[in-house]
Protein backbone atom coordinates (compact mmCIF):
# COMPACT_ATOMS: atom_id res chain seq x y z
CA UNK A 1 0.00 0.00 0.00
CA UNK A 2 1.15 3.35 -0.99
CA UNK A 3 0.05 6.96 -0.51
CA UNK A 4 1.54 10.09 -2.74
CA UNK A 5 1.87 13.31 -0.96
CA UNK A 6 2.35 16.86 -3.01
CA UNK A 7 4.82 19.04 -1.25
CA UNK A 8 4.83 22.78 -1.58
CA UNK A 9 7.68 22.72 -3.88
CA UNK A 10 5.32 20.76 -6.43
CA UNK A 11 7.03 17.31 -6.61
CA UNK A 12 5.13 14.16 -5.77
CA UNK A 13 6.54 11.81 -2.58
CA UNK A 14 5.61 8.24 -2.57
CA UNK A 15 5.56 6.62 1.15
CA UNK A 16 4.90 2.98 1.59
CA UNK A 17 2.83 2.28 4.54
CA UNK A 18 3.64 -1.29 5.94
CA UNK A 19 0.38 -2.66 7.88
CA UNK A 20 1.18 -5.24 10.41
CA UNK A 21 0.55 -9.40 9.11
CA UNK A 22 0.11 -7.43 5.48
CA UNK A 23 3.40 -8.49 3.35
CA UNK A 24 5.37 -8.27 6.83
CA UNK A 25 6.23 -10.39 9.45
CA UNK A 26 6.83 -7.21 11.22
CA UNK A 27 4.23 -5.38 13.48
CA UNK A 28 3.98 -1.14 14.26
CA UNK A 29 5.05 -0.91 18.05
CA UNK A 30 4.87 2.43 19.98
CA UNK A 31 7.26 3.40 22.27
CA UNK A 32 8.36 5.78 25.20
CA UNK A 33 10.85 7.03 27.11
CA UNK A 34 10.33 7.48 30.82
CA UNK A 35 12.31 10.35 32.05
CA UNK A 36 12.90 11.81 35.67
CA UNK A 37 12.45 15.35 36.90
CA UNK A 38 13.67 15.83 40.10
CA UNK A 39 12.90 19.74 40.25
CA UNK A 40 9.99 20.55 38.08
CA UNK A 41 11.27 24.02 38.02
CA UNK A 42 15.09 23.37 36.70
CA UNK A 43 14.02 20.87 33.90
CA UNK A 44 16.40 18.85 33.72
CA UNK A 45 15.99 15.08 33.17
CA UNK A 46 17.22 11.53 33.03
CA UNK A 47 15.82 8.95 31.05
CA UNK A 48 15.02 5.90 33.58
CA UNK A 49 12.77 3.76 31.54
CA UNK A 50 10.44 2.80 27.95
CA UNK A 51 6.84 2.03 27.63
CA UNK A 52 6.16 -0.35 24.68
CA UNK A 53 3.07 -0.80 23.09
CA UNK A 54 1.87 -3.37 19.94
CA UNK A 55 -1.85 -3.04 18.91
CA UNK A 56 -1.14 -6.01 16.62
CA UNK A 57 -0.25 -8.15 19.30
CA UNK A 58 -2.41 -7.24 22.53
CA UNK A 59 1.20 -6.37 23.91
CA UNK A 60 2.30 -3.62 26.85
CA UNK A 61 5.21 -3.52 29.09
CA UNK A 62 8.33 -1.83 30.62
CA UNK A 63 11.54 -1.86 31.88
CA UNK A 64 13.30 0.23 33.57
CA UNK A 65 16.66 1.86 35.61
CA UNK A 66 17.27 3.76 38.20
CA UNK A 67 20.90 5.37 37.89
CA UNK A 68 20.65 6.55 41.36
CA UNK A 69 23.76 8.89 41.03
CA UNK A 70 22.39 10.82 38.54
CA UNK A 71 19.39 11.38 39.87
CA UNK A 72 21.23 12.58 43.24
CA UNK A 73 23.67 15.16 41.03
CA UNK A 74 20.32 16.32 39.57
CA UNK A 75 18.87 16.98 43.01
CA UNK A 76 20.61 15.86 46.13
CA UNK A 77 17.33 15.97 48.07
CA UNK A 78 15.53 13.74 45.71
CA UNK A 79 13.00 11.06 47.00
CA UNK A 80 15.15 7.89 46.02
CA UNK A 81 12.51 4.93 47.24
CA UNK A 82 10.03 7.39 45.98
CA UNK A 83 11.05 7.32 42.65
CA UNK A 84 11.86 3.54 42.78
CA UNK A 85 8.62 2.70 43.93
CA UNK A 86 6.80 5.25 40.90
CA UNK A 87 9.08 3.36 38.58
CA UNK A 88 7.89 -0.19 39.74
CA UNK A 89 4.10 1.21 39.68
CA UNK A 90 4.39 1.61 36.35
CA UNK A 91 6.12 -1.68 35.69
CA UNK A 92 3.18 -3.47 37.65
CA UNK A 93 0.67 -1.40 35.67
CA UNK A 94 1.78 -2.35 32.13
CA UNK A 95 1.49 -6.12 33.77
CA UNK A 96 -1.86 -6.27 34.19
CA UNK A 97 -3.55 -8.31 36.37
CA UNK A 98 -3.82 -7.77 40.22
CA UNK A 99 -0.84 -5.55 40.84
CA UNK A 100 -2.02 -3.41 38.51
CA UNK A 101 -4.43 -1.81 40.87
CA UNK A 102 -7.39 0.25 38.91
CA UNK A 103 -5.93 -0.63 35.29
CA UNK A 104 -6.25 -4.01 35.97
CA UNK A 105 -9.35 -4.41 33.91
CA UNK A 106 -8.28 -2.25 30.96
CA UNK A 107 -6.61 -3.38 28.07
CA UNK A 108 -3.20 -3.01 27.42
CA UNK A 109 -3.72 0.12 24.51
CA UNK A 110 -5.95 1.90 27.54
CA UNK A 111 -2.95 0.73 30.09
CA UNK A 112 -0.38 2.39 27.69
CA UNK A 113 -2.49 5.81 26.74
CA UNK A 114 -2.80 6.19 30.64
CA UNK A 115 0.85 5.59 31.39
CA UNK A 116 1.85 8.30 28.88
CA UNK A 117 -0.52 11.07 29.11
CA UNK A 118 1.12 14.38 30.42
CA UNK A 119 1.69 15.12 33.77
CA UNK A 120 3.56 16.86 36.16
CA UNK A 121 4.96 14.53 38.65
CA UNK A 122 8.59 13.82 38.85
CA UNK A 123 8.52 10.55 36.62
CA UNK A 124 7.23 11.70 33.40
CA UNK A 125 6.72 10.10 29.79
CA UNK A 126 7.95 11.68 26.84
CA UNK A 127 6.58 11.70 23.62
CA UNK A 128 5.55 8.74 21.47
CA UNK A 129 7.34 7.30 18.79
CA UNK A 130 7.03 4.17 16.46
CA UNK A 131 8.58 1.51 15.49
CA UNK A 132 8.40 -2.12 13.77
CA UNK A 133 9.27 -5.58 15.54
CA UNK A 134 9.03 -8.61 14.85
CA UNK A 135 9.12 -9.50 18.98
CA UNK A 136 7.48 -6.65 20.53
CA UNK A 137 7.95 -8.45 24.19
CA UNK A 138 11.87 -7.69 23.52
CA UNK A 139 12.05 -4.55 22.87
CA UNK A 140 11.67 -2.94 25.96
CA UNK A 141 14.78 -4.43 27.32
CA UNK A 142 16.46 -3.22 24.21
CA UNK A 143 14.91 0.30 24.23
CA UNK A 144 16.31 0.12 27.72
CA UNK A 145 19.88 -0.52 26.64
CA UNK A 146 19.98 1.63 23.79
CA UNK A 147 18.08 4.57 25.41
CA UNK A 148 18.27 4.49 29.01
CA UNK A 149 21.54 2.54 30.44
Amino acid sequence: MSERHIHMAGSVVERHIIKGGQGSDRDVYEYAVLRLVPRIERGECINAGVLVYCRAKGYVGARTHLDEARLLALDPAADVAGVRAALSAVERVCAGGGAAGPAAPDDAGRRFRWLVAPRSTVVQPGPVHTGLTTDPAAEPERLLDLLVR
